[in-house]
């Protein structure tokens, strides 16, 4: 079986920031490491980014990293006695400031919360456990009625899924978070909850005064990017389905079906979309998953998921390494099927493509490939634009871009079916057919008479387009 196109994302945490565990994370087959702001300090982080580049290096495999911000993250404060039961039809009361004086009132880190809900409003405590329904509200105090009851403990997360907030994604921590993540040299930068373009577009002149070329991926989690979800991907560099707090923002019953409307929105505006929490989420405290769970991984893939991410199960389970293994089995056994059913977008043209000739020629390159039986479509590129366009088409034939860009590299770890290697002397146009066959015969195992494809960057040249040539190792 060929190694998987589909791309893994593992956060790491705890139980894999260390330099020998990342080195077997990225032989087990990780793509991209997700550092979670939400934990930890940015001396902290900024020792784990040395060990990804420098166990990367060692493993001579471009890895990209995923920063990934925090940002208005709501939670209670302090509940009397760490924990009080929730029943149904009980009353509790949303009060200002920090320590509850009664067993029924709970506080918040959000000043203003008080002032942002409305009667009929209802808030989420935990992973959904509890459910509470405003029913009056005074200046200090929100009455609420509880429809669904649970345990609730200290500190934990608040949803809102009626409440329309005045509070910015792009919080005073997220954007002292993003300009460390530009001068760390983060390939990518995750925005959570997102709710309209503009949020990306602020973050994206932040990282910009930065100098960064950090792509933005959009967390879609809150029920008004699914309103704006268009816009969204359309300002966006890649997307992410943060199925957490989004089973949270609308009915949990809804998720799979939103979860297949933006993996498709992300395909018809060719975005990388990765397919995010609990997906192996048992592997936390066992070495197998459940079937359900092996399911989930399969059909995210089978919808056109570019990637799929390990959470907790990389950061702080038991079994980091036996998580990533088992994702990448999924992966390819998946795959499997849709080689031998074949895929419902290999060799697809768009014909409203941002470029047209591009996209025609890697169209060209895989119908050549397939015609002439190369063994390889190799792209030449200081750039990733080429390499995406291919990803997105969705064939089966085995591509490879050489880059002389780590940065570029690092980008491409993302794309599906797109493996990335760095290649010095890419920039004399006329020595890349040269130098790629150079590359095929000492590097890529690639034997006498056999065919390979080349897609040749013409950059250099203003007045010519990319070049497609079949190549015969000799």
């Amino acid at each position: 079986m060929t190694a998987p196109r589909t791309k893994l994302v593992a956060t790491l945490g705890p139980a894999t920031n260390h330099p020998d565990m990342i080195a077997r994370l990225i032989q087990g087959g990780v793509d991209v490491f997700r550092l979670n702001m939400a934990h930890g300090d940015i001396a902290r982080h900024d020792e784990t980014v040395q060990r990804i580049r420098e166990a990367s290096r060692r493993e001579d495999r471009a890895v990209g990293i995923l920063v990934d911000l925090a940002g208005p993250k709501i939670r209670l404060g302090s509940v009397r006695n760490d924990a009080i039961e929730l029943e149904i039809g009980g009353e509790v009361f949303l009060v200002r400031g920090d320590q509850p004086q009664a067993d029924n009132e709970l506080t918040s880190n959000l000043p203003v919360l008080l002032d942002e809900i409305q009667p009929g409003h209802e808030v989420v405590l935990g992973d959904g456990g509890a459910r509470l329904v405003v029913t009056a509200l005074t200046n200090d105090r929100a009455v609420c009625r509880v429809v669904d009851g649970g345990t609730v403990r200290s500190r934990q997360g608040i949803s809102l899924p009626s409440t329309t907030l005045s509070i910015p994604a792009l919080g005073d921590v997220d954007r002292q978070h993003a300009r460390w993540a530009a001068q760390a040299g983060a390939d990518y930068v995750s925005l959570s909850f997102v709710r309209n373009a503009g949020e990306i577009q602020e973050l994206r002149q932040l990282l910009n005064l930065e100098n960064s070329t950090a792509q933005i991926v959009a967390k879609i989690e809150k029920r008004e990017a699914l309103d704006n979800l268009d816009a969204i991907i359309s300002a966006a560099d890649a997307v992410m389905v943060a199925r957490g707090d989004l089973g949270l923002e609308i009915p949990i019953e809804k998720t799979p079906l939103a979860q297949k409307r933006i993996i498709r929105t992300c395909r018809q505006f060719g975005k990388p979309v990765i397919v995010a929490t609990q997906m192996l989420e048992s592997m936390h405290h066992s070495k197998l998953p459940t079937r359900a769970e092996v399911s989930d991984v399969a059909n995210a893939i089978l919808d056109g998921a570019d990637a799929c991410m390990l959470s907790g199960e990389t950061a702080v389970g038991q079994f980091p390494l036996d998580a990533v293994r088992m994702m990448k089995k999924i992966m390819g056994e998946t795959e499997s099927f849709l080689v031998h059913r074949g895929s419902s977008r290999a060799g697809h043209q768009d014909e409203q493509s941002t470029w047209p000739v591009m996209e025609a020629m890697m169209f060209s390159a895989a119908h050549i490939a397939r015609r002439t039986k190369a063994k390889l479509v190799v792209i030449a590129s200081a750039e990733s634009r080429q390499a995406l366009v291919k990803s997105k088409q969705r064939d089966f034939i085995p591509t490879v871009c050489l880059t002389d860009e780590q940065r570029m590299a690092q980008r491409m770890a993302l794309y599906w079916g797109i493996v990335p290697i760095v290649v010095a002397g890419l920039r004399d146009y006329q020595r890349i057919p040269d130098r790629v066959m150079e590359w095929a015969r000492e590097q890529g195992g690639m034997r006498s008479g056999e065919r390979l494809v080349m897609v040749l960057d013409s950059e250099a040249t203003s007045d010519l387009h990319d070049s497609l040539l079949v190549g015969e190792i000799s």
